[in-house]
């Protein structure tokens, strides 16, 4: 069996609540992430999907162990990052690479694109390399060994995130996180980034944690789909079952708002619109987390946590009555 190049075994990442203007939370906790396991198999693309403070682009930064989790095991190409050496993780690290939001927050203005580029080669004791490595890396991104003197902002957004992934490239990992890479592009811009980044796992094998707010963004990229809700992956499965018969409720109401490239279905097609707004990760519900925004909830949903039942096929889905 293949190892899978990242691994989260029941991952818990809980914040202490900051003091408001009312002063101190005491004791509360912020549940940003309970009990999450995913795994993300070589050259292939998991998708994680969700509102804005479910909780996916905390479990980005856990599993590069940017964050160090409550509970939970994080491995990388088999090896768990809490139990190895810092020599060991130092190397561990050059195997994952994350990429951005914003590509212009995420790049120092006052330094070259070779600067930029290289400083991956640099902080791991490569940086002899540079001067051949950053053309090669420019040219995998669609950008010119001319660029290399320029500062980010003399780029458009799109170049920006070529950047970003360049740097990201330079020392050949096996898995990228890609947090919401295209979302701060214009509409334009998004295919053209989304196309170099498959052409850059075919080329490159690279497997892919992708983490988006937008199904339509995803639906042609993502070999899988784990769509996430207050903390929990409440559905999981091959992109093709989730997208064509998915089971949740709260995934249901993400794919009745992808806006249909046909007119007439367009016009004819009903949204689910959710009632309510995400509730607190401080307090989250009790039983199903997604009980108060659910049209189909019952009492059961209240009283029992549903648990992440597959349904066939390697689709599993935690809700009580799933369609």
């Amino acid at each position: 069996m293949t190892t899978p190049v990242l691994e989260l075994d029941d991952i818990v990442m809980h914040f202490p609540a900051r003091a408001g203007a009312f002063g101190n939370r005491g004791d509360a906790v912020v549940h940003a992430v309970d009990g999450v396991s995913l795994a993300v198999q070589p050259n292939e693309t998991v998708a994680l999907v969700g509102e804005s403070g479910c909780g996916k682009s905390t479990t980005a930064r856990v599993a590069l162990r940017l964050l160090e989790p409550t509970a939970g095991t994080v491995r990388i190409d088999g090896q768990d990052l809490a139990q190895v050496s810092r020599r060991d993780l130092k190397q561990l690290r050059q195997r994952a690479q994350i990429v951005f939001q914003d590509p212009f927050a995420s790049l120092d203005p006052r330094m070259r694109v070779s600067s930029i580029v290289a400083e991956p080669l640099r902080a791991q004791g490569q940086g002899s390399e540079a001067r051949t490595r950053v053309p090669e890396l420019l040219g995998l991104v669609g950008l010119s060994a001319e660029h290399a003197g320029r500062y980010p902002h003399e780029f458009s957004g799109g170049q920006r995130q070529r950047i970003g992934i360049a740097r990201a490239l330079a020392l050949a990992p096996d898995l990228l996180v890609l947090d919401e890479p295209v979302s701060a592009l214009d509409v334009s811009i998004r295919a053209q980034v989304l196309n170099l980044l498959t052409g850059l796992q075919d080329q490159l094998s690279l497997a892919y944690l992708f983490i988006s707010h937008d199904l339509a963004v995803v639906r042609h990229i993502a070999n899988r789909v784990a769509v996430m809700y207050l903390g929990k992956i409440v559905e999981l499965g091959p992109a093709r079952d989730v997208y064509a018969g998915a089971g949740h409720p709260y995934t249901r109401a993400l794919l009745s708002a992808v806006p249909e490239p046909d007119p007439a279905r367009e016009r004819v097609r009903q949204r689910i619109v959710l009632r309510g707004d995400l509730p607190s990760a401080i307090d989250p519900p009790s039983g199903c987390r997604f009980r108060t925004r659910c049209w189909k909830a019952q009492d059961l949903c209240a009283q029992e946590e549903p648990a992440l039942v597959d349904r066939g096929h390697g689709h599993p889905v935690a809700c009580h009555f799933p369609e």
